[in-house]
Order: C-alpha cells, then sequence, then structure tokens
C-alpha cells in the first residue's frame, strides 16, 4: 500500500482535491470549464483558417502577371522580370474600383445558317 501511495501521489492529490473543491464550487463551474475548453478546441482550429485565409488573399493581391509573356511578379516590380515590359500599366487595369458602366463591350453578331 505504501508504494502505491508513493506511485500515485499526484493522482491522489488532484482526486482529493476534486473531491473536497467539487462540493464547494459546484459541478456546473466545472461543466462550464469543460465546455469553455472545448470551445476554444474547436475555435482556435477556425481563426487559424481564416489568418490563414486573410494571408492568402494579401498574398494573392500583390501578385500581377505580365500580359506580354505571362510570367507571375510578386511585389511592386515596375517592370517584368522576364520580358521588361512596364507593369504599372497592367496594375492600373487590374483596379477594383472601375464602375461597371465605364467599360465598353465590343459584340460582333453572326447569323447563324
Amino acid at each position: 500500500m505504501n508504494y502505491f501511495l508513493k506511485a500515485n501521489k499526484n493522482l491522489i492529490t488532484y482526486s482529493l482535491i476534486a473531491i473536497i473543491v467539487i462540493p464547494i464550487v459546484g459541478i456546473k463551474f466545472f461543466l462550464s470549464i469543460i465546455g469553455n475548453i472545448i470551445l476554444l478546441l474547436f475555435l482556435i482550429p477556425l481563426l487559424l483558417m481564416l489568418l490563414a485565409f486573410v494571408f492568402f488573399n494579401s498574398y494573392k493581391f500583390k501578385i500581377t502577371r505580365c500580359n506580354n509573356c505571362g510570367a507571375l511578379s510578386y511585389g511592386s516590380n515596375e517592370t517584368c522580370i522576364n520580358c521588361g515590359v512596364d507593369l504599372e500599366d497592367i496594375s492600373k487595369r487590374n483596379q477594383l474600383d472601375k464602375k461597371p458602366g465605364e467599360t465598353t463591350i465590343e459584340i460582333k453578331a453572326e447569323e447563324i445558317k
């Protein structure tokens, strides 16, 4: 019995604390703590996915594609690394604040026989 007490000292200590504290504080308190821990276990991965999504979108926003050669350029490069075309014209064309009414779409109608 003495060996059991020495080997399981932490288990016995925590068990005695639980037996004394649970009736004093209440079972509802422990259930709320367990519920909060479980809630955090579900919310932390969602928060990490949200941060990854924000990082991916900010990374994607900084990428420009050269219209001449198709090379991808990251950051604020002024010219294409591959062919040397001015990328500032491309970034001006890709702005999101363009209004749909300002753009003209030309359609060529053909008669089908």
